[in-house]
């Protein structure tokens, strides 16, 4: 039995055999599922190794499929491509650069198939912020002195220039380790 699972999930079974067909032969499986409620089922199921997943799917999109895989601790850590004919519908939901899955525009070749399930692999090991519960600030009581406000919204909004810093900086690094890659 094959010790590593590859999951396609697409509803053209087309692109599905085209994938099936440019993975180089090797000690994988690779399951099929055409729509988003198909997916996440085989995902809880099998635990796939790598996830191809089509940003457009019937009864579930791939972005509800993303986000669920996204909030899910165990799940986060699963190497993942999102793939789409259009990059513009998957950049209106999430904004680039992509930090912990890699992109693929549709139709591709095998050699850029197997540069994005490389680069996913790679940025699938990224540590991850932590959870907003976590760095959420305490709320405000109304009791609060409005001195009590103001210093909490300065607070924020050095937080918020902190992340924007590490954000850049992400895509710096991100750029640089792509270019590496290469």
């Amino acid at each position: 039995m094959a010790s590593h699972k590859i999951l396609v999930i697409d509803d053209s079974r087309v692109i599905r055999n085209m994938v099936r067909d440019m993975l180089p032969k090797g000690n994988f499986q690779v399951l099929e599922a055409k729509d988003g409620v198909e997916g996440l089922n085989c995902i809880r199921q099998e635990r796939p190794n790598l996830i191809m997943l089509d940003f457009l799917l019937p009864r579930m999109s791939g972005w509800e499929v993303f986000q669920h895989i996204q909030s899910q601790t165990d799940l986060q850590t699963i190497p993942l491509v999102l793939m789409s004919g259009r990059r513009e519908e998957v950049t209106e939901k999430i904004p680039e650069p992509f930090e912990f899955f890699e992109f693929i525009e549709k139709p591709f070749e095998q050699k850029e198939l197997i540069e994005a399930i490389k680069a996913s692999m790679a940025k699938a090991r990224l540590p991850r912020p932590r959870a907003a519960t976590a760095a959420a600030p305490a709320p405000v009581t109304v009791a609060t002195g409005g001195g009590d406000v103001e210093a909490l919204n300065q607070k924020i909004q050095k937080m918020q220039a902190e992340i924007d810093l590490l954000k850049k900086q992400m895509g710096q690094l991100l750029a640089f380790v792509k270019q590496k890659m290469k």
